[in-house]
């Protein structure tokens, strides 16, 4: 989206553009305008995997960071990586050279495991059997992968401390730096000291990391230029206007602390700096009821954390103690002004806590009230579905592309069913052959006839399962050239399939979509299939 081109007002004036009014009124139509309740198009579509019936919630949350906002990846995570090539080579004692490497953004996808002690990259099926798998870069045959992962008695399970999995987008530059570093080993082993192996060499990118979060280096960057790394979102304000006017309280949830959450929601709800240097205000909190920052998820999501639960004055950033979200009189100074803002209805701001001190700030009573949204399947979605029992909605950006594709190749997609099938047929009558020969009792001449027949068969499955298998791979390339469909491995789901399934109670493209839905909306998932039923029942 192209910004709007800003007045100059004189040369000293900070120069804004808006994107719609403040109060939301110029901004695309949501479900409530007269352009809404039409059909949606596939790629806005919220999915349903368990019912959800929205008059039972009575609050809404959010986390931010991938979710309100999307970070830009071609930016952002290009941010990530070169900060942490430099904490590995000027902390870390890494060679000078990787600071010449460059970051491909497209080529890493959500859902791959890491193998921290071999150095492959491995992309799963829903049943954790592994379909495609390279090291580093080099993509592993199908005898190597059998050879590693599928040839032991008891199966891995591909979970910490050996494996590690890339859930979120931020990860993604994290997980090409470690294939990078794993080519680098294999091709300069007089560059590598002998007692860093490929998990040393995980640790320490994630140790550069951590660096780079702990001295603000990222959040520095991203604060002095939003625009540049956050996409623009004109929906959000009148998503979340749509929501309180339904009734049901709003809260945001994030593990940013309050100085950087502020500044992001400016940009997304309120004034763009388009030049120079820009200044915050807090009219973004009268969209929400609470305010959490620094929640430390997913621990946040376990009532008996014992997290210290802090009121954040937001001019002055200062964090005011409280009993459990009651504000504390200071010593000395037993009415202090932060106890009389306290007292106002309007949105209040906190750090740390637990999802109990949450629960009586909102007076909600029963966890299944809540609907929780989240980018994060382990981070968001998976501990307060699972622990606590929140409905659940997952952000997934890369769905958009993914289900247009899915449209567009559905031809495709169908020829490979016939293929398929033709393959399965084919091997029958070969099976079926092969007993004849060896079990029946027949003449020489309809013998010789069976073998030509056979011969015959078994040129024409190599042909079709040739056929069929470079069909696969020209399909599979459509979505991704090196890691496929996002949802799917082979004809199976993928492992980040399942995991959505079992976990997320709806999952969409952008938070926004909600609004192209009736906010006292039934959501209800479509019949499940066992392969039993798929011949047998009309489509």
């Amino acid at each position: 989206m192209e910004d709007q081109k800003p007045t100059a007002l004189s040369e000293n004036a900070l120069q804004f553009h808006t994107v719609g009014s403040r109060d939301g009124c110029e901004v695309p139509h949501k479900w409530s305008s007269p352009e809404g309740g039409k059909k949606i198009d596939i790629s806005n579509q919220i999915f349903c995997n368990r019912s959800l019936n929205m008059k039972n919630i009575i609050a809404v949350g959010f986390d931010m960071d991938y979710t309100l906002a999307q970070y830009k990846s071609e930016t952002f995570e290009s941010l990530a990586y070169e900060g942490t090539v430099r904490k590995l080579v000027y902390d870390l004692g890494y060679p000078n050279e990787l600071l010449e490497w460059t970051f491909d953004w497209n080529y890493m996808v959500r859902g791959l495991v890491l193998d921290k002690k071999r150095g492959n990259i491995l992309k799963m099926d829903r049943h954790k059997y592994v379909k495609v798998a390279y090291h580093g870069f080099r993509e592993l045959s199908k005898e190597d992968k059998v050879d590693i992962y599928g040839s032991s008695l008891v199966r891995d399970s591909f979970d910490e401390p050996d494996y590690a999995l890339i859930d979120t987008l931020f990860s993604l530059a994290e997980a090409y730096l470690f294939a990078q570093l794993v080519d680098f080993k294999d091709n300069n082993p007089e560059k590598v000291p002998k007692d860093v192996d490929y998990a040393r060499m995980y640790k320490d990118v994630r140790a550069a990391v951590d660096l780079c979060h702990r001295d603000g280096t990222l959040k520095q960057m991203v604060a002095k230029e939003p625009n540049r790394y956050i996409n623009e979102d004109t929906t959000i304000v009148p998503l979340i206007k749509m929501i309180r006017d339904s009734g049901r309280s709003t809260f945001l949830v994030t593990n940013s602390l309050w100085d950087y959450t502020n500044i992001v929601m400016n940009f997304l709800c309120g004034g763009r700096t388009v030049h120079g240097p820009h200044t915050c205000n807090f009219d973004w909190l009268q969209y929400f009821d609470v305010v959490i920052t620094g929640s430390a998820k997913p621990g946040f999501f376990h009532e008996e954390s014992r997290a210290n639960l802090f009121e954040v004055e937001p001019q002055s950033g200062m964090l005011i103690n409280t009993d459990n979200g009651t504000p504390m009189a200071q010593v000395g100074d037993p009415s202090p002004k932060f106890l009389l803002k306290s007292k106002d209805k309007g949105c209040r701001v906190f750090q740390g806590g637990n999802v109990g001190h949450l629960h009586s700030l909102l007076s909600i009573e029963s966890s299944s009230q809540v609907l929780y949204v989240g980018d994060h399947i382990y981070g968001d979605i998976l501990r307060s579905k699972k622990v606590l029992g929140w409905r659940t909605m997952l952000v997934v950006p890369e769905l958009e592309k993914e289900v247009e594709l899915l449209w567009e190749l559905r031809n495709m997609r169908k020829e490979l069913i016939l293929m398929r099938n033709e393959r399965d047929s084919v091997e029958d009558k070969i099976h079926h052959l092969n007993w004849s020969l060896k079990f029946e009792d027949i003449n020489e001449n309809d013998k010789q006839e069976m073998l030509s027949a056979l011969k015959d068969l078994e040129s024409k499955r190599d042909q079709v399962r040739l056929s069929h298998q470079q069909a696969q791979r020209e399909c599979h390339q459509k979505f991704h050239k090196v890691w496929g469909q996002l949802m799917k491995t082979g004809y199976q789901g993928s492992r980040f399939a399942h995991q959505v399934e079992r976990f997320a109670c709806l999952y969409t493209s952008q938070v926004s979509n909600l609004r192209l839905y009736s906010p006292d909306k039934y959501y209800r998932p479509s019949e499940d299939f066992m392969s039993h039923e798929f011949h047998l029942l009309p489509l």
